[in-house]
């Protein structure tokens, strides 16, 4: 891989994606797949003023070994340090990237139910801090390849071959050739044009139709906006990029009205497990029958890991016609395959999706109808023959996507 395009890459992640300000702080979460390339990530902070940066290591294999061997209460276990490190956060309001890389098969083998009561046991207490850091800081979630990943994608390839590719799609997707920044400049002002498109509507529902099965009908908030690409932090106005790659145009929709049966169209990458070939069933807002020919139970237990999780925190929409749908490549990895095509995600919901939302507290926005859950999890369903039919607040129907892409 040229050096070249590697540190066009990571300036457009720092630069771009995160848009690190003089004196801030960053943290890097990564694997252990790409250290050059890490270490590209933060020179590029420190050019842009970082005052420090902290990379935090993990390995896979490592995390299967703790899941496995650890005692449920030690994995439930709320640490001094964690406590510390949430706190300095809210405090410093860290920038964050996550430069993901691992197994998509990674944790097979481990006790999902375990993993599921451990995490929940911890939500309470990290709870609070996400909410104080909620729309206040700069976030970004980005890929490195993984010799694992890579393979699965690859398998008739060797490793070396295979991540070489996989980089090479990773870049590709990414808008990195030519001048990347005004790229996704561009981009941005395409998706914030469509957007604006919408919100126009003021769109009471959506429905879904596709002749695999799906059948949706979704209500929207009377408050809620359609956004995509870049967001501003709140108190600092900084314009960051939170996913790159993206392509999506997404909403919060009314917790509690959603009926019909949605099929996936992609497998799900959960907990290092997939999800494959399976649907899901709403009433009322909630799922109320799910099946999987693969990791039913993981399922199952994805729905029901609070009060919220059954319920639709999002409602994203990316032509089937998309740069990443158009690679032919099935990635086994939510932040390529979301933007493929058309998602759902089960559980919390975005506040920046409603109206004036700086307005209003944690509270208020449950009594907005939007859903709060300690998961947000998106699984795709976009389809090479989806319809999407808008419903406005005066009964008007508005074909917004026809065979899988935009009508509008």
């Amino acid at each position: 891989m040229l050096q070249d395009r590697l540190k066009k890459y990571a300036e457009l992640i720092v630069k771009c994606g995160l848009n690190v300000q003089n004196g801030q702080e960053v943290i890097i979460r990564c694997g252990l797949d790409q250290p050059d390339f890490v270490a590209m990530c933060v020179e590029e902070c420190y050019k842009c003023g970082a005052e420090r940066v902290k990379v935090e290591w993990s390995y896979m294999p490592v995390t299967k070994l703790n899941y496995n061997y650890k005692s449920l209460e030690t994995l439930s276990d709320f640490t001094a340090v964690e406590k510390a490190e949430w706190e300095r956060k809210v405090e410093k309001l860290s920038c964050l990237l996550w430069l993901e890389s691992d197994d998509p098969d990674g944790l097979n083998g481990t006790d999902s139910d375990k993993i599921s009561k451990a995490n929940q046991a911890r939500y309470p207490f990290i709870k609070p801090y996400r909410d104080a850091l909620e729309n206040k800081y700069q976030w970004c979630i980005a890929a490195v390849p993984g010799k694992e990943w890579a393979k699965k994608i690859y398998p008739e390839l060797s490793s070396e071959q295979a991540v070489e590719k996989l980089w090479e799609d990773i870049l590709n997707c990414s808008r990195i050739d030519g001048n990347p920044v005004k790229a996704w400049e561009n981009h941005n002002k395409s998706l914030a044009e469509r957007c604006k498109f919408l919100n126009e509507y003021k769109f009471d529902k959506l429905v879904y139709k596709s002749s695999n099965g799906t059948d949706f009908t979704v209500g929207l908030n009377r408050r809620g906006l359609f956004l995509g690409g870049g967001e501003t932090t709140l108190g600092s106005n900084i314009y960051f990029n939170p996913n790159i790659p993206s392509e999506e145009i997404f909403t919060t929709p009314m917790r509690g009205r959603a009926d019909g049966k949605v099929v996936a169209t992609k497998p799900l990458s959960y907990q290092g497990k997939l999800i494959e070939n399976f649907w899901l069933r709403f009433e009322n807002g909630k799922v109320v029958e799910v099946y999987a020919e693969k990791n039913q139970a993981l399922l199952e237990k994805m729905v029901s890991m609070d009060e919220g999780a059954a319920y639709l925190g999002e409602c994203a929409l990316i032509a089937y016609d998309s740069p990443i749908n158009n690679t032919g490549i099935l990635f086994y990895n939510t932040l390529f395959d979301e933007n493929a095509s058309c998602h759902l995600a089960l559980g919390r919901g975005f506040n920046n999706c409603i109206e004036n939302f700086e307005k209003y507290s944690v509270e208020e926005f449950e009594k907005l109808g939007v859903n709060n859950s300690m998961i947000h999890v998106d699984f795709m369903i976009g389809s090479k023959d989806m319809s999407i039919t808008g419903i406005t607040n005066d009964g008007k129907s508005v074909r917004i996507f026809e065979d899988g892409n935009w009508a509008i």
